[in-house]
């Protein structure tokens, strides 16, 4: 014969007296006396009514509860105000906004000094670049160019575009590889 093991599956199969045993205990057929019967449709029907009471009494205090927010002027619009004001509040006061706020915060900082470092550069090569030998000679023929047409306007008193022409005349002369401007009298 086997021995028997402790705990909580037993090696020997179940012997048929234990199976009718608890067969037994299950009513399958879920019988129930007329009296028994009676005693749970008290109780149902009880349950329905204490249902239907709390039903009213909860529309009333639902009525109450509207009459009181109309008196205090809540209107669902300011209660959405409210909830939202305060949600924004719980958020703002989080410990994740807090963090992504102060990491936006160095960023920002950060990009701020880099745009600055950045500005500065340009003004730099901007200054070294006006005190380049070819900006000086492109800033002295806009020079000389701007005092021609001022003399020739004032001095002469032609025409705004007999000025204009000869202006264009003079600066083809002064830069012979210049052939995109051409004089009033070559275009008619």
């Amino acid at each position: 014969m086997e021995t028997r093991q402790q705990g909580l599956l037993d090696a020997e199969p179940l012997r048929e007296s234990e199976e009718d045993n608890m067969v037994s205990d299950v009513d399958l057929n879920n019988t129930v006396t007329e009296e028994e019967r009676e005693e749970i449709q008290q109780e149902l029907a009880k349950l329905e009514e204490e249902i239907s009471t709390l039903r009213q009494v909860l529309s009333s205090k639902e009525k109450q509860h509207a009459e009181l927010k109309q008196k205090l002027g809540i209107t669902p619009l300011s209660e959405l105000r409210n909830n939202f004001s305060r949600s924004w509040y719980d958020m703002q006061t989080s410990t994740a906004y807090k963090k992504t706020s102060e990491t936006f915060s160095t960023a920002g900082q950060k990009t701020s000094a880099a745009f600055n470092n950045l500005g500065s550069a340009i003004s730099r090569k901007f200054g070294d670049m006006r005190n380049s030998p070819s900006f000086k000679s492109f800033e002295e023929k806009v020079e000389s160019t701007v005092s021609n047409i001022k003399t020739k306007v004032g001095g002469t008193g032609g025409s705004f575009e007999e000025v204009l022409s000869s202006a264009a005349h003079a600066s083809t002369q002064d830069t012979p590889s210049n052939h995109l401007i051409d004089s009033p009298e070559e275009t008619r």
